[in-house]
């Protein structure tokens, strides 16, 4: 049917694409969760006052990312797990980018725990 979305999708992105895919799980039914890589200043509340019940949510942030406001994420995950499993995972380096290979921000170890993090998400749902 025209103008509507997928059912039992779990919406992903990474930097900018994180905020459209945190737009779509909080504003699109049948989503069953969202993965949101390097989302770390765009509150909850930008697109509704609550997190949708039972769509689960992964943020992953380099703890010394630029554009990360570790109270704005903090806050993001305490207000969705009111009505989901949402989980903050922080990795221990620097740069914005880390799990893209093609940067020199790459960071193996931890674009590799993010990926088995994702995986197992995935995997639950």
């Amino acid at each position: 049917m025209a103008g509507r979305g997928p059912t039992e999708v779990v919406y992903a992105g990474f930097s900018l694409g994180a905020l459209i895919a945190h737009k779509l799980a909080q504003a699109r039914p049948g989503c069953r969760g969202a993965l949101l890589y390097h989302h770390g200043d765009v509150p909850l509340t930008t697109f509704g006052d609550i997190w949708p019940k039972g769509v689960d949510m992964q943020i992953h942030v380099a703890e010394g990312d630029e554009f990360l406001e570790r109270e704005v994420v903090e806050e993001f995950v305490t207000t969705a797990s009111a009505s989901a499993n949402a989980e903050l995972y922080m990795y221990p380096v620097s740069q914005h980018l880390f799990a893209d290979s093609s940067l020199a921000s790459f960071d193996p170890d931890s674009a590799r725990l993010l990926t088995e993090r994702s995986l197992v998400f995935l995997d639950d749902r």
